[in-house]
């Protein structure tokens, strides 16, 4: 199952993706499920607030008609940052599932532990590696052609100025 729950999550990274954003996806599953789902969308939006875990979790929200996510699992791309693993806890989601670790930014252990900090009131089941490769290779894609297209802006730019 967390196989086809992270192909879902994927699906929502590859919309941030055409949209030019940093493709990362999450989908929010209770009962088998999906009853949450979203995409990065920062840039798209002009909101910092606007990562793919937020967005699935207010959707949960909405269709549990509670903040509380008791019983759900949240599935994502990427490892949570500072920002969604906070909103993780909040919710009380009691089990995560990622496939690449973000040892810039991640809060589910890489860069610091959030979701299992003994002094919070809720802790997080994590599960990590779950189509790991092939989130991390669309990511690297993503980064090399990112790369590619800021080249290019900036070699126009300072080609037209004489």
């Amino acid at each position: 199952m967390d196989i086809k729950y992270m192909r879902a999550a994927l699906a929502q990274a590859r919309k941030a993706y055409k949209l030019g954003e940093v493709p990362i996806g999450c989908v929010i599953v209770y009962e088998d499920k999906i009853i949450g789902r979203g995409y990065n969308r920062r840039n798209t939006d002009k909101t910092p607030l606007a990562h793919a875990e937020i967005t699935a979790i207010k959707k949960a929200g909405k269709f549990m008609k509670d903040w509380r996510l008791e019983g759900c699992k949240l599935y994502v791309t990427l490892e949570p940052c500072q920002m969604c693993a906070g909103a993780i806890v909040q919710a009380r989601i009691p089990e995560v599932i990622m496939a690449a670790e973000n040892p810039k930014a991640g809060c589910a252990g890489s860069v610091m532990d959030i979701l299992n900090n003994p002094d919070f009131n809720h802790q997080v089941l994590v599960k990590k590696g779950i189509l790991q490769d092939e989130c991390s290779q669309m990511l690297k894609n993503f980064f090399v052609e990112l790369r590619i297209r800021n080249k290019a802006e900036k070699e126009q730019k300072g080609g037209s100025i004489e």
